[in-house]
C-alpha cells in the first residue's frame, strides 16, 4: 500500500494517502482514529445503478464509498453528506485528486437533523455505513473523529434508517453495511416501510460466523425478504479470489440483486 504522511487531519494530526481498489482510488484520510478499510469498499460494490440515477451517501466521511462507487460506475452522480466540516473538506479534496469532482458533491449535514433542502430528497438510492455501536456498548476512542465514525451520537440506528428512507424516492433502494448482531434492529426499523429486503452476509473465513452484513431494501414495496449467498473474505492470510475481485479489482458484488 502506497502511503504518504501529510498534515491537517480533523483531529489536528497527520494524514495519510492510501490506495483503494488496487490503486484506482487515492484516499487522503487521518492517520489516527477511524480509517477506511474494506467495509466502505464492500458497501460501494453492493450498489447496482443505471445511467442517470442519483445516489446519496449519508455520513460520507472522507468520501470512500462515494469515490469507489463513482470510479466503478462512470455515469453516476453521488452526493455525500457529513456533519463534520473538516471531514467534508477532505472528501472534496479526495474527489478533486481523483478527478471525480465533476460527479461527486460533498455537503455539510447532520443525519439527526437532516433537512430536505440540504440534500434535495428523492434520490434513486441512498447508502450508509452508520456507526456500529451505541455509546453504552462502546469504549470511547481518543480520537473525536473515530468517536463520531464508530459510535452513535444523537442519531441512533433508528434515525439513520429513517433518514435513509426519507431521502430515497418511493421504490428506490437503500443499502447499508452493519454489524450482523444488530440485524434484528435493522429489520425492525424497515418493517412496514420497505420490502424486497436482501441480506448479504460477509464471513471472515469459511465456517466462521458473519461479523458484517449488507442489507439492501426498496422503500414502500411489499416483496418478500431474501437471504443471499454472501461472501467469504479470507482464505488463510489472503483474500479469497471472489473478495479480491471486489476489493482490489473494483468489481461489483455479484448476486445481491440477482
Amino acid at each position: 500500500m502506497d502511503r504518504a504522511v501529510l498534515k491537517g487531519s480533523p483531529d489536528g494530526g497527520d494524514l495519510t494517502t492510501d490506495l483503494m481498489l488496487g490503486g484506482a482510488v487515492r484516499l487522503l484520510q487521518p492517520k489516527m482514529g477511524y480509517r477506511a478499510a474494506i467495509d466502505p469498499v464492500l458497501l460501494a460494490a453492493a450498489v447496482s445503478a443505471g445511467p442517470g440515477e442519483r445516489v446519496l451517501e449519508l455520513g460520507c466521511g472522507v468520501g470512500t464509498v462515494s469515490l469507489c462507487l463513482a470510479k466503478r460506475l462512470p455515469f453516476l452522480h453521488v452526493t455525500g453528506i457529513d456533519a463534520d466540516a473538516a471531514v467534508v473538506a477532505l472528501a472534496r479534496s479526495n474527489a478533486a485528486a481523483n478527478q471525480l469532482d465533476d460527479r461527486l458533491t460533498f455537503e455539510i449535514g447532520d443525519v439527526a437533523t437532516l433537512d430536505d433542502a440540504v440534500a434535495g430528497g428523492g434520490f434513486d438510492q441512498v447508502v450508509a455505513n452508520p456507526p456500529f455501536l451505541p455509546a453504552q456498548r462502546a469504549t470511547m476512542p481518543n480520537s473525536a473523529f473515530a468517536q463520531t465514525s464508530e459510535i452513535e451520537g444523537d442519531a441512533g440506528l433508528d434515525l439513520w434508517l429513517t433518514a435513509m428512507l426519507r431521502m430515497v424516492r418511493p421504490k428506490g433502494r437503500l443499502t447499508l453495511i452493519h454489524r450482523a448482531d444488530r440485524l434484528d434492529e435493522i429489520l425492525q426499523e424497515l418493517a412496514g416501510r420497505a420490502g424486497d429486503i436482501r441480506l448479504f452476509p460477509l464471513w471472515p473465513r469459511q465456517g466462521s460466523q458473519a461479523k458484517r452484513i449488507i442489507v439492501a431494501a426498496r422503500r414502500g414495496v411489499r416483496s418478500p425478504m431474501r437471504l443471499q449467498p454472501g461472501l467469504i473474505l479470507h482464505h488463510g492470510d489472503a483474500f479469497t479470489p471472489e473478495a479480491d475481485r471486489v476489493l482490489r479489482g473494483g468489481h461489483g458484488i455479484e448476486g445481491l440483486w440477482g
